[in-house]
């Protein structure tokens, strides 16, 4: 990735930086020295939301079938069942 581009050309120069994100696939934006933000190329975008979607997430005990939770009640530590 290449130097951040202060916010005020970024805006300024939006098409400069919109070609630069679909060749380098990622520009990131500054503010005042700091990053704020990064603007992305469709492809890096498309990746980011697979990524997104692999992610795990936490569910509750009444998020799942009452089959399931039943199963699970059933279960005893270490024994297989086939």
């Amino acid at each position: 990735m290449s130097e951040p581009i202060p916010a005020s050309e970024f805006s300024r120069n939006f098409g400069r930086y919109k070609d630069r994100a679909t060749a380098d696939r990622v520009v990131e934006v500054s503010s005042n020295g700091r990053p704020i933000g990064a603007f992305l190329s469709q492809a890096e975008y498309e990746h980011y939301l697979r990524l997104k979607g692999r992610e795990t997430r936490n569910v509750g005990i009444d998020d799942l079938p009452d089959e399931l939770v039943r199963e699970i009640e059933r279960t005893e530590y270490g024994v297989i069942q086939r």
